[in-house]
C-alpha cells in the first residue's frame, strides 16, 4: 500500500519493493521538472486560500447570528468582522510568502 501511495503521489518517483524495503531513487532535479513542482506549490497555496476563505465565511456566518440574537451589538460586530478581515489577510499574505519561498527553494541548482 505505501508503494501504491508513491505510485498515485504524482511526484513522480518509481519505488522498487524487495520484501520488507522499499526503494525510492530520487533522480536530480530538471528546469522542467522544477517548474512542475512549482506549479504544484502555486496550486497548494490557492487551495489554503480557498480554505482560509471559507472559514471567514463561516466566522462571519456566525458573528451575523449572533447580531441577529442581539447576543452581540452592531458595534461589536462591526469590530469583529474587521479583526476577522485583518486575520484573514494575515493568513493569506502568510501562506503566499510560504509559497514564493517554496518557489526560490526549488528553483536553487
Amino acid at each position: 500500500s505505501i508503494e501504491k501511495a508513491i505510485l498515485t503521489s504524482d511526484l513522480g518517483l518509481n519505488p522498487t519493493s524487495d520484501g520488507s524495503v522499499i526503494r525510492v531513487n530520487i533522480p536530480p532535479l530538471s528546469e522542467e521538472r522544477r517548474q512542475e513542482l512549482i506549479k504544484v506549490a502555486r496550486g497548494r497555496v490557492e487551495k489554503e486560500k480557498i480554505v482560509i476563505r471559507n472559514l471567514r465565511r463561516e466566522a462571519m456566518d456566525e458573528l451575523r447570528g449572533l447580531e441577529k440574537n442581539k447576543d452581540i451589538s452592531q458595534d461589536e460586530l462591526k469590530r469583529a468582522l474587521d479583526q476577522l478581515q485583518k486575520l484573514t489577510d494575515s493568513f493569506i499574505a502568510d501562506a503566499e510568502q510560504a509559497g514564493r519561498d517554496k518557489e526560490v527553494k526549488l528553483m536553487e541548482v
